[in-house]
């Protein structure tokens, strides 16, 4: 299909406004991404036309509602790859999903068994992990980074043991756009018998993950990285793992049957799934997959990396400029300082021409501490941004500089 900007850009109506007196200019894609008028409608056409809860009624809109919803189930299994839609376990996004793994894995693990997690995680793929650890004396080691953003590979395999019972990684750093040799790492890991949990919620937006491919017992990720609405995710899990887990939670849905004696859990993927879920959310995940589908993820890629050198080429140029994650392989997001001025500063002053980025740790501190900074200036991109949005981030940046120096 033919890329066009125009047409797309046309789709997310979040776009045509303004602010403070300047045309919006959204790069802050990382954090979120904006919508597209498909997936607002499909909210509103589900409470307008078919709002019902689902599973437990016999009426015709609670079956109109329950087909909606496990349909996007499917839309999900087949957009990743996976073989058996009872695999796909609707969360409320990454978080809640790496929370499910770790609490699965709190009585399965004890202080004999080690797990690794990357130098590049998010906080979410730390604490939950740390919170496990102090519960069942499990021992965490650390694959460190490089200078360049990258994830020492070397060190990670001294690390590898058959006490390794549990191996984490993002597919793409949040802070750096650091693209992980994710298939490396889970051979490895395999290896010596270890399972591998992946954290996607960077990675999807930007490319299509083979689960099947890279062979992963665990895969995350949110809707609303990649145009769907907010409360609303994905895991994948291999059905061994998923079977050996106990349950999250407890609740409707979950159950078989229930006595005041005992309660046995029902088949997957509603073991995992109690209470009400989040009915449109899950509707507008499979219209967002849609969406994204239509346009290729191979054309957004390249047209994504295209932004990339255009924008690092632009920044680069600016004196006294320093990027932070300059790995050969890496999504559309910049991460930088300007000398002798706080990255807060720089932030308030683009959002006063009308530029959004993000400021601060971006839920990463362990990457700030590494690089002895307290902070970056975040320009993250997406597939409906253009190189004029960047020629506005390049004058507003050297704009504020001037009036910070």
């Amino acid at each position: 299909m033919v890329f066009d900007i125009k047409k797309i850009r046309a789709d997310f109506p979040i776009l045509k406004r303004k602010v403070n007196g300047y045309n919006f200019v959204y790069l802050d894609n990382a954090a979120t991404s904006q919508k597209p008028i498909q997936v607002i409608d499909s909210i509103s056409d589900y409470y307008k036309n078919y709002n019902s809860n689902i599973h437990r009624g016999v009426h015709s809109v609670s079956q109109e509602a329950t087909d909606a919803y496990e349909g996007a189930r499917i839309k999900i299994q087949n957009h990743f790859n996976v073989k058996k839609s009872h695999e796909i376990i609707l969360t409320s996004g990454t978080t809640h999903s790496i929370n499910l793994v770790a609490n699965g894995f709190l009585e399965i693990l004890d202080e004999k068994d080690e797990i690794i997690i990357s130098g590049l995680e998010h906080h979410s793929n730390i604490v939950p992990w740390q919170m496990m650890a102090a519960r069942n004396g499990v021992k965490i080691k650390i694959i460190p980074i490089d200078e360049n953003g990258d994830l020492n590979l070397n060190i990670y395999d001294s690390l590898l043991n058959s006490k390794t019972k549990l191996v984490f990684v993002n597919h793409v750093s949040n802070a750096l756009g650091t693209v992980n040799p994710i298939k490396e790492i889970i051979n490895k890991a395999h290896n010596v018998g270890a399972a591998v949990l992946v954290d996607g919620a960077q990675a999807s937006a930007h490319f299509k993950p083979d689960l099947q491919e890279l062979d992963v017992d665990f895969y995350t990720t949110s809707a609303h990285k990649l145009c769907g609405p907010t409360g609303i995710g994905m895991l994948y899990g291999k059905e061994k793992w998923l079977q050996k887990m106990p349950p999250y939670q407890g609740g409707g849905e979950m159950i078989s049957e229930v006595t005041f004696e005992k309660t046995t859990y029902a088949e997957l993927p509603h073991k995992f799934e109690a209470g009400t879920p989040n009915i449109s959310g899950a509707i507008a995940f499979g219209v967002a997959i849609d969406y994204l589908n239509e346009l290729g993820l191979e054309n957004i890629h390249k047209y994504e990396s295209s932004l990339l050198d255009y924008a690092t080429e632009k920044l680069k140029s600016i004196t006294n400029l320093k990027i932070y994650g300059e790995s050969e392989n890496k999504t559309s997001v910049i991460s930088f300082n300007i000398e002798g001025i706080h990255a807060y500063d720089i932030g308030t002053l683009l959002d006063k021409f009308g530029v959004a980025v993000r400021t601060g740790q971006h839920c990463a501190q362990p990457i700030m501490d590494h690089f002895g900074i307290s902070g970056t200036v975040r320009a993250s991109l997406a597939f409906y941004n253009t190189k004029e949005e960047i020629d506005i981030l390049f004058s507003s940046l050297k704009r504020a500089i001037s009036m910070l120096s």
